[in-house]
């Protein structure tokens, strides 16, 4: 299970129709739906692990300890089992900024998880491509702030709680899938 950080596992800060990342960990807000369903999703088996693009870090608005901060303290409070983080900007090229699946391949190989029986959740289609390009079933989050999909989602919601029952579904789909002699 691979989950965005800004917009997803905490509120991002909106400015004029855009999302922005908390600069502070005390600027952090965890919606309060987020930590009970991702206990659900533990407790049926997943791996929970945040990538998040971060290029304040490479634009120089925002320092590296700033950020790791924040992405330490989420997977402290959140119980995360790991954290991939692209510090680069889109003109850096690199292979792990989404909407490029880098972190999501890296973490999969690393942690041997099975990209076709994954997720990706996340609240912008940078998300929603990288899950796609990794092989994973996406979900988005929200209504995407205007931007213009590049491809649709495998299921839209408003809430993380509405994400979590979706993937458990499709699990109990895929398992009853599994067990059938037809």
């Amino acid at each position: 299970m691979f989950l965005d950080r800004d917009g997803v596992l905490n509120e991002a800060i909106v400015r004029d129709g855009k999302p922005f990342s908390p600069m502070t960990v005390d600027e952090v807000v965890v919606p309060a739906d987020v930590p009970s369903a991702l206990k659900r999703l533990r407790q049926s088996g997943f791996r929970l692990i945040m990538v998040t693009n971060q290029p304040n870090i490479a634009r120089g608005s925002q320092s590296r300890e700033a950020v790791c901060a924040i992405n330490d303290y989420l997977r402290d409070k959140l119980q995360l089992d790991a954290a991939e983080m692209c510090e680069h900007d889109d003109a850096d090229n690199c292979d792990c900024r989404k909407p490029k699946p880098g972190m999501l391949l890296r973490a999969a190989h690393r942690d041997n998880i099975g990209l076709s029986a994954s997720f990706m959740i996340g609240d912008r289609w940078r998300d929603i491509e990288a899950g796609r390009r990794a092989g994973c079933k996406t979900i988005l989050i929200g209504e995407g702030y205007d931007e213009e999909l590049k491809s649709p989602p495998d299921a839209a919601v408003s809430t993380f709680t509405e994400a979590a029952q979706w993937i458990l579904q499709q699990a109990e789909k895929a398992s009853a899938g599994a067990g059938s002699t037809d």
